[in-house]
This record gives structure tokens, sequence and C-alpha cells, in this order.
């Protein structure tokens, strides 16, 4: 039910939108009301936002839009929207989708008229639905659709200099880490927030899977959490409430401050076509598509980037730009715009004449908008560097209109090495050069939305501790149950004397299942390089490029580390990374051969389930393929790090950009399946709870039953310190000793039948937390490691190495002999 607006209510709202206050749901509701003289007061306030925004990305007056060929790779379409005429049937068509030389064929006679951008526009996975598009892909050696676009894109750069902007539909968090190396941006509209719209019958998205809101707004976080430049926007008259059409500019508002990614906002007014089922719908009116535009400038505030497609608005150029635009989007001298054939796009000289006369200079841009184009790092792929310097004005970050396209080689960067690569040693002599990373106020988004999701511990259950306790000693991994949970929640809650006992009870348990030796490895941990742009929140360890401690190992120099491990002892070299941009794919494998071909005797325990599934992305294969070719390089073992906490709700305030849990699961189980077993681990302490914890505790069972490729689990206490989370004020300063002592002892409980060994880590607990937890249900005291940087950067005090003889003594300080092993816990 649409609530009727008054003129006081506008006015009100009014009032506020001119002084500069921020204006809630209920004003942007009622302002998108505003008619006559309320909406000329409305467009005034909306142009002011929009000129202070432009004034401060220093192009005052100047408007852009983008030179454009548009590519309908396939009309093919698993969604059945009842506006849409760019889905067809595959017996109106000559093919399922346009060959790769039919694609170039665009391409190139676009680059040939001075357009820098090739829109990809298709249908969702149509092989879900058609049978026609799954047999025209298999004939060519394409597993999906999105494989296809990704391989186009490719030959679009590398025959033509065209910039990729991909507009696919719903992509999955793997799917855009797949498409980031291939396209400088990519987009999606999020249509509407109002569910009924697409859950009623009759409603204009009933019966297209991919146009639940709740879908559509997973994936412009994801594109976030990937750091892909995102274009989106809201289509108006579809059925609406005002009240609704608000609610999308605000959950727009929300993803764009925390993760800084949204970099324009389409407003895009309805437009009744023949032959669809809304057919008789009125178009959304003008002056109601001018309130709308004005209210999302008010309610995005001068930053944004926000366009009205000048073909849809009947010629009304001055009003859309007073509501406050500041962009026409893309428009080709080439091609028809295949969503809406029947309104051809403005002659460019045209617009450029209608802008003039509003007051406006028009202004040539890339696909992929200035701000992001001058911060590059992080934004966009190395590969494509090149492709966009030679289109890009350096000075504005706009497009040169004088440059023309042409094909550059779609390649890896020149290996870079160097930087602080003593980072390893000087950590524990010299420290860090500052507590955090020099764009900590941008890289992890906006703080006050990250600190909006942190959910509140549940109440603690009321359940006998007793009960739990007496569960324990006589059916231990029962607590897993669900039948159990308030069991097992009461004992991650024990204290006092109740604690005491859980403590002596995981300990029986180890000493049954293992007996009273104490195991430890000699290893050597190997960071090849820092550089990283995810935004992991809770990492202080990750630097820019051209940050003081940043560094990157040469192949040659890992392989040197290695060597001078195995002289001391080693048996293992355990080698991580962040996920560093200009590292190349062929690195990976690289690394592993470099080491076993320097000392064939060395157990290589190597990459994060982060590190491979960004690799396999950027190589374009499956993780599958990637994990086979590591191990055929020597990979022995992987580490099951990046898990966190295996709850998005937790990991998405926690890591921003990294692989959800069920990516990391995945990765796991194919790792586990093509022979490379892992460690496990659980990172706790700082916005998480016992619940999620238990539910972590879960998720390991649970793959374990299936493959059994766990050797052991790893506690790993947080370190606050430096953390940006922690320095931001969200994260609690790492977990309490009661925390320490339960987590460990749970583990033993939990993993009981399935993970023998349970390792606490002398890094973040000490001597004395190390002490203590092997008194308290483990048995393994982890590595020598020799160097050790992730923890130090954090802040954590107790060293970076130890020798065999400190891990001995630390083992009769806690009553029992050590005894070394391997790493998949053999004796040596």
């Amino acid at each position: 039910m649409e609530h009727t607006a008054t003129e006081a209510s506008i006015r009100r709202a009014l009032r506020r939108a001119a002084d500069g206050k921020a204006i809630d749901a209920d004003e942007a509701a009622a302002l998108l009301a505003a008619r006559a003289e309320l909406l000329e007061e409305l467009l005034a306030v909306a142009g002011g936002v929009r000129d202070a925004g432009l004034r401060e990305a220093g192009r005052p007056g100047v408007v852009t839009y983008s030179k454009k060929v548009f590519i309908p790779l396939t009309r093919l379409c698993r969604d059945r929207c009842h506006y849409c005429t760019f889905a067809t049937v595959p017996h109106r068509l000559p093919a399922a989708f346009l060959e790769r030389d039919e694609v170039l064929a665009i391409a190139r006679e676009g680059a040939a008229q001075g357009c820098k951008e090739a829109l990809f526009t298709l249908g969702d996975r149509p092989e879900e639905r058609w049978p026609a598009a799954r047999q025209w892909l298999d004939e060519r050696g394409y597993d999906s659709t999105l494989d296809y676009v990704r391989a186009c894109a490719i030959a679009v750069l590398e025959e033509t200099g065209l910039l990729p902007h991909l507009n696919p539909g719903v992509l999955s968090w793997a799917d855009l880490q797949r498409l980031k190396p291939v396209a400088p941006s990519m987009g999606m509209m999020l249509e509407t927030t109002a569910t009924r719209l697409w859950s009623e019958p009759g409603g204009p998205h009933y019966g297209s899977p991919d146009k639940e809101p709740a879908v559509r707004l997973r994936v412009l976080e994801d594109a976030g959490r990937v750091g892909v430049p995102f274009t989106t926007g809201i289509l108006i008259g579809i059925g609406e409430t005002r009240a609704e059409r608000a609610d999308a500019i605000f959950a727009m508002r929300r993803v764009a401050r925390e993760f800084g990614h949204i970099q324009e906002v389409i407003v895009q007014n309805f437009r009744a076509k023949p032959d669809t089922a809304m057919r008789g719908m009125p178009d959304a009116e003008l002056h109601d598509l001018a309130a709308t535009v004005a209210v999302a400038r008010i309610i995005l505030g001068p930053r944004a980037r926000l366009q009205a497609p000048p073909n849809l608005i009947d010629a009304e150029f001055d009003l859309l730009l007073r509501a406050g635009i500041d962009d026409w989007g893309g428009v080709s001298p080439v091609t028809p715009d295949h969503v809406n054939p029947e309104r051809p796009w403005p002659q460019i000289d045209q617009l450029a004449a209608r802008s003039r006369a509003a007051g406006f200079e028009l202004r040539e841009r890339l696909t992929i908008y200035p701000e992001y184009v001058r911060r590059g790092e992080g934004w966009l792929d190395p590969r494509l560097a090149a492709h966009v310097a030679a289109l890009a004005d350096p000075a504005t970050g706009l497009a040169d209109e004088d440059a023309m396209p042409r094909g550059l080689p779609w390649q890896e960067p020149d290996d870079v090495t160097g930087g602080r690569t003593d980072l390893f040693a000087t950590i524990d002599t010299e420290g860090r050069t500052a507590d955090r990373r020099g764009d900590f106020d941008s890289v992890y988004g906006d703080w006050s939305e990250v600190a909006a999701h942190v959910t509140a511990a549940p109440e603690r259950t009321d359940s006998d501790v007793l009960a739990g306790l007496r569960l324990a000693a006589e059916d231990p991994a029962a607590l897993l149950l669900a039948e159990h949970e308030d069991k097992a929640l009461a004992l991650f809650h024990a204290d006092g004397s109740a604690l005491d006992e859980l403590v002596r009870i995981a300990d029986e348990l180890r000493r049954d299942v293992v007996g009273d030796d104490i195991t430890y490895v000699v290893n050597r941990n190997i960071n090849f390089s820092n550089v990283c742009y995810v935004g992991c929140r809770f990492c202080a360890f990750a630097q820019r490029e051209r940050d003081a401690d940043a560094y990157r190992l040469s192949v040659s120099q890992v392989a040197d580390r290695a060597e001078e491990a195995w002289r001391d002892g080693a048996s293992e070299v355990c080698m991580q990374g962040g996920i560093d941009p200009k590292m190349p794919v062929t690195a990976y494998a690289d690394l592993v051969r470099a080491v076993k071909q320097r000392v064939p005797g060395m157990h290589v325990h190597a990459y994060s389930p982060m590190e491979i599934v960004t690799a396999a992305a950027k190589a374009g294969v499956g993780v599958r393929e990637w994990l086979t070719e590591l191990r055929e390089a020597g990979l022995d073992t992987i580490p099951g790090t990046a898990a966190e906490i295996l709850d998005d709700d937790v990991r998405w305030v926690l890591t921003k950009g990294k692989l959800p849990a069920s990516t990391w699961v995945d990765v796991v189980s194919t790792a586990h399946q093509v022979g490379l077993r892992s460690s496990s681990t659980m990172m706790y302490g700082h916005v998480d709870h016992p619940r999620q914890w238990l539910g972590h505790f879960r998720v390991l069972a649970g793959i374990q039953d299936v493959t059994g490729g766990f050797t052991e689990f790893v506690a790993l206490p947080f370190i606050h310190t430096n953390a940006p989370i922690y320095l931001a004020g969200i994260a609690r300063p790492g977990p309490t000793w009661r925390e320490n002592r339960v987590v460990h002892a749970m583990a033993r409980l939990l993993l009981h039948g399935r993970i023998d060994n349970i390792q606490c880590s002398w890094v973040k607990l000490g001597d004395d937390g190390t002490r203590a937890m092997l008194n308290g249900g483990c048995n393994d005291l982890g590595g020598t490691l020799m160097e050790e940087t992730i923890s130090r950067m954090a802040g954590s005090e107790h060293g970076s190495a130890r020798t065999v003889a400190q891990l001995k003594e630390l083992a009769a300080a806690a009553g029992r002999p050590a005894v070394e092993r391997t790493t998949v816990y053999g004796r040596r």
C-alpha cells in the first residue's frame, strides 16, 4: 500500500536535505512524491550536491559518457522477466550465441570509430534452461556461458584493444574472481529490493530465479569483496512503491559505503514494450524519474556517479541534468541498444550540445571510472593495466579522446621482486614501520557499516554444565550433535571448577588417544610476498606495493631459504603469501618446483585455500585442475588456513574479500580428493561467539567424515595489537585466558574420533599459555618456524623462531617428552 506524502512532509524533508542533514527512508519516500515547485526545489538541492562532488573530483561542470559498442553475446536466458524483449527463445535466433568472429567484428568496427568500451550483455546462464545453449557450448569446448564470456573478453582485449564491461547477470564470488582479470569493470542492475515483485504471481520478476533481491544484493557485496569497479542501479515504474524504491537506494548506499566499489548508479525508467506481459503498464513518468534521480543523488552523496540512460528520457536532457546526474552512460555510434531497440541512442554531437546548453561540458570516460583508474592498485588487474593506460588521460583518469584502441597482449606483468625482504628477521629487531597501512581509512570499507554487521553473542545457555561434562566424559563427539547443542554451549561458557574439570577430561582423552608424547616438526615458514589488496580487516601482514614494509621474494630466494632450512635440519617448508596481483599464475608451481629441485627431500606444505582459489581463477581453470598441477609440481600438503570462522556472518566482518565459507570447504575437500592432505584451523577471539565456534567444528567434522584428509586441528587466538579491525574499535582484544583453555579443550572433545592431533600455537600463546594448553588436551607444539612474520606483524610478542632445544624445554615444562614428527605425523 502506497502511503500518501503530504505537502508538509515533503517540505520538512526538503528543509533537511537543503541544510545538508541526512534524510531517512520515510523522508526519502516523501521526496519521491515532490512535483511542481516542490520538485524544482528538490532538483536544485540535488544539483548542488552533484556540483560539490564534481568540484571535489577536480572536474567541475563536466558530465561524462562512454563511447561503446554493444555486444549481445546471447539473448537466451534462464529468467522470465515480464517486461524484457532482449531475452528470447532459441527458434527465433540464428544461433544460441554470437560466434567469436562475430564478437570481434563488432569490436573491430567500434575500434575503427574510436569506441573504447565493449559492453557484453547477455542472459543469465541460458544453458541451465535451454538445451540449445548447452549444446552450442559443448560443441565449442566451453563448460559454461561464463567460460565463453571470459574467452571473448580476452579476444577483444588482444585483437581490438576495447575494454570489456561485463553484464553477465548473477555471479558468485568465485565467478567474479575469474572474470576480474579480463574486464576493468562489471555491472548488474539491482532493479529493486521489493521481494514481493519476485515472489508473488503476476509480479514482474515472478519465475526468475536470478531476480530475487537478496541474491542480487549478495552479488553487489561479493563484487565489493573481490574489488571489482561495479555498476548497478534501479529500474523504476515496475510496480514498486515509493518506500520500496527508497529502500533500494539505501541498500545500494550501504554496499557502496562498506566496500567502496560502486563506480556508478543508474536510475532507469521502465518503458513498456509490445509482446511482453507488461505491455499494458504505463511508462514511468519523467518527473517521477527526475525526482528519483534527485533523491538518489541526495542519499548517495556528492561522490557517487549517477546516470540516466539518454535514449529513454524523451529528450529531457536538461531535466535530468538539473536532477543531479553527472553521466549519460554508454553511447554507441555503431550498435543499437539491444535491450531497448525501439529507442536509439542520441548522436554524441547532439548529447554534447544539449549538455552544453544546460551549462555542462561533455567528456568521454572509460568503462572503468577515473577514480578507479587513478587508484589502480587493488581495483585493476595488472594484465589490464596496459590496455587501460593506452586509452586513459593520465592527468584525469578520463578517456584520452584522441587515443585509438589497438590490440595488446593480455599477459602477466614482468616479474617484480624486492622491498623489505629481510622483514622476517628485522621484525624481531626493528619492528614494523607503522602500526597500520597507509590506506587504513579506505581499503577496509566504511568502518561504521562494518560495525553494523557484528552480531551480538546469544544469551548464555541455562543448561546444566554438569550434564555437558558427563557427556564429554562418556561420548565427547556426541557434543557436536544438534540434540546436545545446549550442553556443548554450556561447556563453551564453563568457568571455575567446571572449566578445570572440562580441561581434565580433555587431557585424559588426549592421553588415551595419542599418549603422552608431545610432537613437533622442524620447519621453516616462507612468506614469499606480503603485497595484498584483499582488505582482510584482521590482517596486519598485508601491505600495498608502495608501503615501506612491502616485499616480494624471487623464486631463487625462496629456494635459498628452503636449502638453508634443510641444512638446519628442517623436513618441511610452509609457504604462503599475500594475494599479490602481480604474482604470475605460473609462480605457484614454479616455487614448488624450485624447492624440490634444490632440496628433493623437503616436504612442501603450501598455499592456503584463498591462494588456491584466486590463482585458479586468474589461470582460468578449475580448482581441481589447479591443485592437480601443483601436486604434479611437487606440492605435498596444504595449510588449512584462511578458515578464520566458517560462518559467513563473521567472515564478512572479518575479511571483506576473502573466500566464502562454502568455497573454503570446496577447496579443502577437493585438495583431499586429489591426494593433498591439509591441516585445519580456527581463529577466534575477535567478533565471534561460542555458537559460531560450535558451527565451525561441525563443518570441519563434516569434511573429515567425507574425506579423512585433515592431519590436525590448530586453534589460533586472534592477535589484536595491530589488527585493523581492533584499531577501528570493532573487535575485542583477543580471547581471554578462559576462552583459550575452553577452545583447546573443546577441540579435543568435539573432534574426537575424527582428528587426533590438536596443536597449540606457541607464537600466539607464549610459553606459559602453551604449557597450559599441552595440559588441557593438546599433543602438538607445531614447528620451529625459523621465521614467522604474520603473527609478529600483528603484534605477537613471543618471537618468530624456536630451536628444537627450546621446544623440548617447553614439553618438559609440561611434564612430557618431545618427539619430532613429519608434516603428516609420522615419527622421525
